[in-house]
């Protein structure tokens, strides 16, 4: 193990066993996906997750899990306009 690897901090989604609620929310268009992976990378909340499945050109493509901020972080790194990406507002009540 690096000492980068050693030193990093674990994600929020790793340390929290408590469901996260969701500010946005995404359509993922895994038919155009390529499997690069930026995504993944890129998502703050660390709610994205490579899909165990293959799309119709045989590359893995992203998941959403809970916890979604909509802030659009992985639809501006993909190369494959493959995300849409929507923020939930809340009902006043």
């Amino acid at each position: 193990m690096s000492e980068h690897q050693r030193d990093a901090a674990p994600s929020p989604a790793a340390t929290s066993s408590a469901p996260r609620s969701s500010r946005g929310t995404l359509v993922i268009a895994a038919d155009r996906c390529k499997g690069c992976e930026l995504c993944i990378e890129a998502c703050p909340p660390r709610v994205l997750v490579m899909s165990s499945e293959v799309n119709e050109m045989g590359y893995r493509y992203p998941e959403l899990t809970p916890g979604c901020t909509g802030c659009t972080a992985c639809q501006m790194v993909c190369p494959d306009f493959v995300f849409s990406v929507y923020r939930l507002i809340p009902v006043a009540g």
